[in-house]
């Protein structure tokens, strides 16, 4: 009896060995891995290193500073009058952000949870849009704010709502909410609606404390698309008044020529604010990411 008993145990046991991973396969991923967060992290610690180096070791080839030289830092944000386009981007980047959130959520949460005549090929047809290369958008773009600042109150051009207005409705956004609102269990719905609500207190009081983490992933992706555009704002300003910080670092590295130094400087100082917001919200982002169902 005792011999039936241990031979299926150790049949078992033969089958788990077998399966179990080989550990060179493991060796062989976490090898990739180390490449990948390598090419990855290795330029952005040079930029800082280079930063903290006086102009002899940045042109020297040094890897490491003898002294860190944080000066630089100071030197960079003074010559560079990284404030006014600290405050430019800050500016544009709330704008945007409070639009995007407001008319993504709503058209989101319309493509998810209400019926109406055409929806899936208005939906087919906003995604088809993230096929298009962004430079493809800017001469329609532009027609379209310079004719609205011509026939409107308020100028768009060398304004705000040329940097903002044309970056509040995001096929991505709304597709990232749609997908974690489709998630919300109907029983909710059934149960709001017993107690009275409507579509918008149901949005309003149950969906969106729900999607938290997907509205946080918004958010980050906005700040991150307002703090580091270019070419829009250099196309529809022509004064300094409303240009962002990605102009001003773009300004210094003329400025500043061979001075490598100070170059890296103001390059530290334009990415620490996403640093640091990514560093606050990494845990909100991934589980955004991982619950949104880019998985239908």
């Amino acid at each position: 009896m005792a011999e039936q008993v241990i031979a299926p145990a150790r049949r078992t046991a033969a089958v788990s060995s077998a399966r179990r991973p080989s550990p060179i396969r493991y060796l062989g991923t976490y090898l990739i891995l180390a490449i990948g967060a390598a090419v990855a992290i290795v330029p952005f610690l040079y930029t800082i290193s280079v930063s903290l180096m006086n102009l002899t070791e940045a042109t020297g080839g040094a890897w490491l500073p003898s002294t860190p030289q944080w000066s630089n830092y100071t030197r960079a944000w003074n010559e560079a009058n990284f404030s006014q386009y600290a405050w430019n981007s800050v500016r544009i980047a709330a704008i945007t952000i409070v639009g995007e959130v407001i008319f993504c959520t709503l058209a989101a949460y319309a493509f998810a949870r209400m019926e109406f005549w055409g929806k899936n090929l208005l939906f087919s047809l906003l995604l088809a849009t993230l096929m298009l290369p962004e430079a493809v958008t800017w001469v329609p773009n532009f027609i379209t704010v310079a004719w609205l600042g011509r026939i409107g109150p308020l100028p768009w051009i060398n304004n705000w709502p040329a940097l903002t207005i044309p970056f509040m409705a995001s096929a991505f956004s709304i597709f990232l909410l749609r997908q974690f609102f489709m998630q919300v269990p109907n029983d909710l719905w059934d149960s709001a609606q017993i107690d009275g609500a409507g579509h918008v207190r149901y949005l309003l009081q149950v969906v969106l404390p729900l999607s938290r983490a997907a509205v946080m992933t918004l958010i980050l992706f906005g700040f991150i698309g307002s703090w580091n555009a270019l070419a829009w704002p250099i196309l529809v300003t022509t004064t300094p008044d409303w240009r962002p910080i990605s102009y001003g670092l773009l300004a210094f590295l003329d400025e500043a020529g061979a001075i490598f130094n100070l170059q890296m400087a103001g390059a530290v100082i334009t990415m620490l604010p996403i640093v640091i917001l990514y560093f606050f919200t990494q845990r909100t982002f991934i589980e955004g990411i991982a619950t949104t169902g880019l998985k239908g």
